[in-house]
């Protein structure tokens, strides 16, 4: 049994001398920064990864490793989708943390700069495609009433926030 079994677990106090808050950072690229210094050993960045998730009382994101748990600073989305396979059924995605799941596609939306991004973890969190995963979606997108969909087979998913502007 881990501590993190323990209901009280997100409520104890931190050890003497420390604190929750840390200056760990996961920016828009979906890279770890600590102390203003990028996470360079890939284990390290990958454990992080790994280690993501939610505290159940104030709803901010934590890294959590079953032991001990901190509060870092998310810029944009908490996971991102390094790889999609869309010649698979259903379609999956391959995450930063190493994960696996299918694509649900109904949740598929362009925000800002054009990102894609997803609905993740039985929609708990939201992921953004990186510039490599998105560019290999390229040759499966389709006009799609006003914007673009993915087409997927026989299925074609609206992309929401793709909608074109009408000419003046």
């Amino acid at each position: 049994m881990k501590p993190a079994d323990h209901p009280e677990f997100y409520r104890l106090p931190p050890p003497p001398g420390r604190s929750r808050e840390s200056s760990i950072v996961l920016d828009a690229r979906g890279q770890f920064w600590h102390d203003g210094k990028r996470v360079e050993h890939p284990g390290m960045a990958r454990a992080f990864a790994g280690w993501i998730g939610r505290h159940p009382d104030d709803g901010r994101y934590i890294l959590d490793n079953g032991y001990d748990w901190t509060y870092l600073t998310v810029e944009d989305a908490p996971f991102t989708v390094s790889a999609v396979k869309l010649d698979c059924d259903p379609p999956l995605l391959e995450l930063s943390d190493g994960s696996s799941e299918p694509l649900d596609g109904q949740t598929l939306r362009c925000q800002g700069d054009d990102a894609l991004y997803v609905d993740v973890k039985s929609g708990r969190f939201h992921a953004r495609f990186s510039a490599d995963a998105q560019l290999s979606l390229a040759e499966h997108l389709v006009e799609c009433g006003s914007g673009i969909g993915l087409a997927v087979g026989d299925v074609t998913f609206p992309i929401a926030g793709s909608e074109r502007a009408e000419p003046a």
